[in-house]
Order: structure tokens, then sequence, then C-alpha cells
């Protein structure tokens, strides 16, 4: 069980013992990493500042960060997982909640070690796209997500049309949520504001359904991968013939449709606690996440 927690301060000691633990771990770098050099006080100096996420995986202390604003970006600092930790989530725990953190500022960046190919490759699998390279060091950034109240469905229908005006063709939405979030009405409203033919229902006992254009722009695609095994049962609806030419919408698509395009829109509807789990309820709110990944989102929506 893996649990993350906004800390201060308080927490610097066991920030201290990942810190350390991480970093003395990995290769030896030339020069050494920032890291190594840090001390408890350094680091509750910095928690002090700005806190930072500590993550517990069985009840330990296993992974950390330093959350570092500078200006409208959020710097992801000291970046560790212990070593038996490893390849357990943490790590990708600790960047969800990161990114939560990051509502508010425009960007998120980190900064990794050219020697490190994995760790780059691990930022660049959580989202992160290389902006800037300067020995030793990649940055690499995507933006930070927007969080959006829904109290009711008109809400989220509204949502979804506004969220269509940053939309063209090529590109992918990823949709998750419980049962009766709320999936089906957001893209109900993205198809009213792209203006494609026919009232978006849902897909689920086609899977797939294509709404044309009626004002000769992109087509809207709306799958349903609920009932999915996977990516490969999702490459056999053919998608990819229609993907640059179509807005993909894809509800249930969480850990499954991410492999569709670099570049996607990944939106989470969270239900209030308590919500009766098997309808809309137009009276229950919810909290939806959306949250840009890859280059062609590195500027904000609307921008």
């Amino acid at each position: 069980m893996i649990e993350v927690a906004r800390v201060g301060a308080e927490a610097a000691a066991d920030v201290h013992a990942v810190v350390r633990a991480a970093f003395v771990a990995r290769p030896a770098l030339d020069p050494p990493a920032d890291a190594l050099a840090e001390t408890e006080t350094s680091l509750a100096e910095a928690l002090a500042r700005h806190g930072g996420l500590l993550a517990l995986h069985e009840a330990e202390p296993a992974g950390a960060l330093v959350l570092d604003p500078q200006g409208d970006t959020l710097f992801l600092r000291r970046v560790g997982v212990v070593p038996y930790a490893q390849h357990t989530g943490v790590a990708a725990a600790l960047v969800a909640a990161a990114l939560d953190e990051a509502v508010g500022f425009r960007r998120v960046a980190v900064l990794a070690r050219e020697e490190l190919p994995g760790t780059v490759r691990f930022w660049r699998h959580e989202g992160f796209t290389e902006t800037e390279h300067e020995a030793p060091y990649v940055r690499l950034e995507r933006p930070a997500p927007t969080r959006h109240e829904a109290p009711d469905a008109e809400a989220m229908r509204a949502l979804g049309e506004r969220l269509a005006g940053d939309l063209r063709a090529g590109d992918l939405v990823v949709l998750s949520g419980g049962l009766g979030a709320g999936k089906t009405t957001l893209t109900r409203g993205l198809g009213e504001g792209l203006q494609v033919r026919g009232g978006v229902t849902s897909p689920t006992f086609v899977i797939a359904r294509v709404h044309p254009s009626l004002v000769d722009g992109p087509a809207l695609v709306h799958v349903d991968a609920y009932r999915l095994g996977g990516i490969h049962e999702l490459d056999d609806l053919d998608l990819d013939a229609s993907l640059d030419e179509a807005v993909t919408v894809v509800e249930w698509g969480a850990g499954v449709a991410e492999g569709l395009a670099d570049s996607r829109l990944e939106i989470r509807i969270r239900r209030a606690e308590g919500s009766d789990p098997t309808g809309e309820d137009e009276l229950d709110p919810r909290t939806v996440l959306v949250a840009p990944v890859g280059p062609r989102w590195l500027d904000p929506l609307g921008d």
C-alpha cells in the first residue's frame, strides 16, 4: 500500500533518509549529484519554504521530493525512491501527487542527469518532454493540470463544450472516473462544442462510435474501453486510421489508451464522497482534473 502526504520541515529527517538512500544507490556521477550534499538541516529549510511530498510504502518512508516554485513553474527537486521500493509504483504515486500540487501553475519541471538515461525515460513515460539540454542536465517539463468544479450535469456538459474549443484534429482525450461519474456527459459537451452530428450517448454496446462534423471540422470518435482487455484490443479497432483526422475520446481509457499518442488530455473525474455510484445524479458534485500530456500541450489550454 502506498500513501503520499504533503509534508513540511517536521518531516526533514524522513525526507533526508529517503533522498540519501536513493541517491547513494545511483551510479557515481561527475560532478556528484547535488542531492548528496543535502543535510537534514538544509532539507528542513527547503521544506519550510514550500513543502514537499513523502511517500510511505507499507507504512515506511520510501519516496520523497521537494516542491520548489519558480515563477509560473513548479520544480520537483530531490526526487528519490529507496532501492527496495523501486518498481513498486512509489515514483508514479509521487508524480501523481505532485501534479495535484501543481494546479495553478503553468508548468511542472524536473532536472535529470544525462548520464542516467533510465531516469530520463521515466520522466518521459510520466508525460514530461525535454525542453532544454545543458550538460550534464536535461530539463523536462509538462503542462500543469487544471481543476474544475462541476456541481451538476449541466456544468459538466458546459465544461466539455469549453474544452472543445482547445481541441483540434489528431487530439486524444483519455477519460477516467467511476460509474456514473459523468464521463459521457462531458463527452456530450465536447461533441456540442465540436459541432458534430448525432447526440453523444454511451458507446458501451458498440465500443466505438464516429460522429462526423457538421461544420467541416474534425469528427469525434467516441470509444468505450471498459470491456477491452488492453492496448492490443484497442488496436484491433483500427483507430490509427482516424486518429490524425478526428478528436478521439476514450472512456475508461486510463492504462489502456495512452499508447495511442505521445500527446493527450488526461481527464479524471472524481465524485463527491458518499455519492450514489449507480447513476449520474444531477445534484452530485464532481471535481474534474484536466492534465495535458506531451509537447502538443506545452502551452496552457486556451493560449
